[in-house]
């Protein structure tokens, strides 16, 4: 039986590894050791706590039903422990605030609000792709679409997108989409957290209209961010979620085309790690954002 006067933290560090990524194998890689040390030092564990941790398929393992109940403490307890020596290394400038967000979420629709928030210099920006390991990464606050990646940590949602057709102010495309040319059309590969890309397609019905793109047409780019460039220097035209090109619309860079598309599926949201929770910088920062949306949508959290 495991004395609680004397934590395995060895066993319990393998284990929190092995259990986020999925293999003895990945976690020796990470730790700097062998698949077979991992293996032991969770089997020890195991035995300590009278309780089988992982069920071993081959060269495979998944979480039993003990596993997945320890687990969620284990990785509050060190993501807690490397906060904490990270606080203390990076102390003498610790006052500055690490936010994440996705690319075209950074670009278009966080760093236009930082205009408005006084602290902006004191703030460290990372845009990255859905999941980030926000513990490792050293990130205060993430900003993502949907929160399915960031289980057991404090979660607020943002806003609900919707999808608009937007065009550089200035040039001659039509007002009525059914007028814009396929070969105008720029299409976008929306990455793999959508199981259903949106297209020109959905677009087209969504605001009640019979017509279907040619696929092969029009410059394909690989992000909405890429989009959103291209429009800008009239490439074409780009289907964007409205939040991305709001600052562009209210600046004149950018003008919509026809009515508001369907809403995307799932919302945009605020991620909060919890060993981050009482920091006093990052609870200012997440004060801002939310009230920043909350002011947007007319009070309405």
């Amino acid at each position: 039986m495991l004395n609680p006067g004397h934590l395995p933290l060895n066993a319990m560090r393998a284990f929190e590894v092995a259990a986020r990524t999925g293999s003895f194998k990945a976690a020796g890689v990470e730790l700097g050791v062998s698949a077979a040390a991992v293996s032991q030092q969770v089997k020890a564990l195991e035995q300590q706590l009278d309780k089988q941790l992982f069920h071993r398929l081959g060269n495979r393992i998944s979480l039993t039903d003990a596993g997945r109940t320890l687990y969620p403490s284990v990785d509050i307890a060190f993501t807690s422990l490397r906060s904490a020596a990270r606080s203390l290394q990076e102390a003498p400038r610790r006052a500055r605030v690490v936010i994440s967000a996705l690319p075209s979420l950074c670009e278009h629709w966080l760093m236009p609000l930082l205009r408005a928030y006084p602290q902006s210099a004191h703030l460290d920006l990372h845009s990255e792709e859905d999941p980030v390991d926000l513990a490792r990464a050293g990130i205060d606050l993430r900003l993502a679409y949907g929160a399915e990646h960031y289980p057991d940590h404090v979660i607020d949602p943002l806003f609900t997108d919707h999808l608009v057709a937007v065009a550089a102010r200035g040039t001659e495309h039509p007002e009525d989409l059914q007028e814009i040319p396929d070969a105008a059309l720029i299409h976008t590969s929306w990455g793999r957290d959508y199981g259903i890309e949106p297209d020109w397609a959905q677009h087209f019905e969504a605001l009640g209209l019979r017509r279907y793109p040619d696929q092969a047409v029009g410059l394909r780019v690989a992000s909405s961010a890429m989009a959103l460039s291209a429009a800008r220097i009239s490439l074409g035209v780009a289907l964007a979620p409205s939040r991305m090109v709001a600052d562009a619309l209210c600046r004149g860079e950018l003008r919509q085309i026809g009515g508001n598309g369907r809403s995307l599926p799932r919302p945009y949201v605020l991620v909060l790690p919890n060993a981050r929770a009482r920091n006093r910088a990052v609870q200012d920062a997440r004060a801002f954002l939310l009230a920043t949306v909350s002011e947007a949508d007319g009070g309405v959290p």
